[in-house]
This record gives structure tokens, sequence and C-alpha cells, in this order.
């Protein structure tokens, strides 16, 4: 039977734990981390076309601009098909925050793509081209709870987390060559060994509802403070009204506190007024239970 119109939500992640271990030979770095999805979404809408079309509600991210377009022409050349879709994406994730939003519409379009154009390929081949794409994409495919090894693209599952609910602020900007300028602004001192996220990925922690952002880690914390314009005073405001610290997203500047809850999120909205940032209250999801 023939699709005429899939729709698809693109989880947003958040990194519980995030380690640096050391610059690979092949230029990457090798990290330690805990990914976790939760409910704030995009949604990618995929139909039938003569020819590949991108379109996006944000104007920067039309067509080739736009790593879903990536992702359709990677996954036809793998599968030896013409790359006829027209694709659109509603945002709702802040773009470049360190929330995984550009590789989880790419994850999206990867799993709608696949049904409509009748591939049916398995998760493991659909996961290596999700590889060649970004770190963050294999993982985002699934979602749920992982921990990421080599370039945060080996992946273990982990067991679904009790809900619980996250408070993510989004500072209202972000800077060009976001990552490469992170990693270039960390020295061997920020450096670790991991073993910080792989006891959290062990303990019990993660599978009960004392988890807090008390226990996260982040390695690039001090460098986007010290990078971000106004990030250091939208951080210090949240954390002057919330109860537990911020944690910080990826390579930022996104972060997050948890548990929260709209009392807590009134609390920061109204720290934030004239900051430009915006506070969401979402939950962790496993998409494979969602209903």
């Amino acid at each position: 039977m023939a699709v005429d119109t899939l729709s698809m939500p693109a989880y947003a992640k958040v990194n519980l734990s995030l380690e640096v271990i050391g610059r690979r030979d092949d230029g990457y770095h090798e990290v330690a981390t805990i990914l976790q999805t939760v409910d704030l979404a995009d949604t990618v809408t995929l139909r039938p076309a003569d020819g590949l079309t991108v379109a996006c509600d944000d104007t920067t991210l039309f067509g080739e601009a736009n790593i879903v377009w990536d992702a359709a022409v990677a996954l036809a050349i793998h599968a030896g098909v013409g790359p006829n879709a027209h694709i659109t994406i509603e945002k709702r994730i802040p773009v470049a925050a360190g929330l995984g939003g550009g590789s989880s519409d790419a994850a999206a379009a990867l799993r709608g793509l696949n049904v409509l154009w009748g591939l049916n390929l398995p998760d493991a081949e659909l996961a290596s081209v999700a590889a060649s794409l970004g770190s963050d994409v294999p993982f985002l495919l699934t979602g749920g709870a992982a921990l990421g090894t080599g370039r945060g693209d080996r992946l273990k599952q982990l067991p679904a987390s009790d809900t619980t609910h996250l408070l993510l602020v989004a500072p209202g900007g972000t800077i060009s060559r976001k990552t490469p300028t992170l990693y270039g602004a960390l020295t061997p001192d920020d450096y670790s060994d991991g073993a910080q996220t792989r006891r959290l990925a062990d303990s019990a922690a993660l599978t009960a509802a004392t988890l807090t952002s008390d226990s996260c880690r982040n390695v690039f914390t001090r460098a986007a403070l010290e990078i971000f314009p106004g990030l250091s005073d939208v951080w210090e405001r949240v954390a002057a009204v919330t109860r537990f610290p911020p944690c910080l997203s990826g390579a930022g500047p996104a972060f997050f506190c948890m548990p929260s809850d709209e009392t807590e999120q009134a609390k920061v909205v109204a720290a934030l007024q004239n900051t430009g940032a915006t506070a969401h209250l979402v939950r962790t999801i496993n998409p494979a239970h969602a209903v």
C-alpha cells in the first residue's frame, strides 16, 4: 500500500552526563555521555514527490542548508533509490542549543523515508546511515536513555527511567562554529576518564526518582560560561531560584534543572524577563513506550 503522508515526532535530548576523555587519531574526541530524550519535539512531515524538497518554518533551514536534506540523500544513495520526497519541518526545539534538534530531525526523516520509500531497512542499517550524519543521530533513531562512547555513536541502551520533569532553559542566541569552538576551548585539565558517567549509567539513580541535576556533569560548562554571550547571567538568574543547580546539555548553550515543576518554571520565567531566554517544562520520554 502506498503511503501518502507521514508525520514523525523528532524529540529533543539532554546529556545527563558528558565527559571528554581525549582527542582521537581521527581528529574526533573520545567521549562518555548519557543521553536522554525529552518530550519537546519538532514535527517532520514527509510526502511523495518528484525530486527532493526540504522546507522549514525557520527560514535559515531551507533546502540543502538543513541536515534533513543530507539524511535523505545519504539514505537514497545507501538504498540505491532516487531521493524523492517533500519534507517539511515544524521547529519547537531551539536551534543550535545543545538539544539535538537538527540531529533528531535527521533521525525522524530516516525513519520516515524508510517507510515512505518502502525500503524496510533493519535498524542496524539505518543506524549506519545515521552515524555518517552526526554523533547524536544514531541515538535519536530510537531515543530513550543510552550510554554513548567512542564519538558518542557507540550506544548501550539503558533501562527506561522513571518519568521526570526537567526545566530546559534556552538562551536567546548561539555562536558560529559552536562545536569546534567549544572543543577547542578545552584544556587537558578538562579531560577525565569517563568513570563518573559510567558510574551514573550503572547506578540505580537512572531508574529512580532521586536523580537530580546535582548528579549531572558536563565537561563544557566552564568553556560555555566563558564563551556564550550572556550565558553566565542567565545561568546565575536560574540558579538563584531553582532547587537543583543547572547542568549544560551538549555543547550548550541550553541547560536544565531537574526535577522541576510548574511553580519553579514560573519563578524562572520571571527571573529571565528581558534576557531573551526561554524556559520549557518537559518530561523524560522513551519514544518506544510513548502512547
